[in-house]
């Protein structure tokens, strides 16, 4: 299956938007290789059972309009993703995933202000229930994931993803950053993968049918 005939919906983190690097090298890319109409940039809203509603949504058109369809999360995004994955049973690539988020923000509980709106968020105890909601503790689907990593993470600790993520595919790189440097340079890797993902997943259709 050509990567021409999948649509993907990319899931930015905490406080981002589409507005963020990586979303908006990833529209480029897709306007200048594939097609705009397989990219889908939400903007997630900051209630974590809000971003997950509309991110499902998301899915779901896509899903109405491509065969196949994968997930790129980033940071809480990935977090999101690994959600839907598991799931709904697509394929998801994870960008320095957040793990257990639900722990790191009781340190960021009260007003939180957006990256790029400058709206003031007031993140809460019933916040962090919903994302303990949407955590799962053990990846049942190592082979729908696709993780990527780099050691120099100054908001998370790369290593809870690498065990996390242990049986997945992944791609560790040493340096780099939070935001995943030359993140726009591994997009082949990323389409092989969920065009070598979306194979395997029609021909064991084809074979449950027989």
């Amino acid at each position: 299956m050509s990567s021409s005939a999948i649509g993907c919906l990319y899931l930015h983190g905490f406080l981002s938007s589409p507005q963020s690097q990586k979303a908006q090298q990833l529209l480029r890319f897709y306007a200048d290789h594939l097609t705009s109409e397989q990219l889908a940039l939400p903007t997630l809203p900051f209630a974590p059972a809000e971003a997950i509603a509309l991110a499902r949504a998301e899915l779901k058109r896509l899903q109405q309009r491509f065969a196949q369809v994968f997930i790129i999360g980033s940071s809480l995004g990935g977090f999101y993703a690994t959600h839907l994955a598991e799931s709904e049973g697509v394929p998801a690539v994870l960008v320095n995933p957040a793990v257990r988020p639900f722990d790191l923000f009781e340190h960021y509980l009260g007003p939180n202000t957006h990256y790029y709106s400058g709206e003031v968020h007031e993140l809460t105890h019933a916040h962090i229930a919903q994302l303990r909601a949407l955590d799962c503790a053990q990846i049942h689907h190592p082979e729908r994931l696709l993780l990527l990593l780099q050691t120099a993470d100054e908001t998370l600790d790369y290593r809870l993803a690498a065990a996390l993520y242990q049986r997945c595919p992944a791609w560790l790189e040493g340096g780099g950053n939070h935001s995943f440097e030359h993140f726009i340079e591994r997009m082949p890797m990323v389409l092989a993968f969920a065009e070598r993902t979306s194979r395997s997943e029609t021909a064991e259709i084809s074979q449950s049918d027989i």
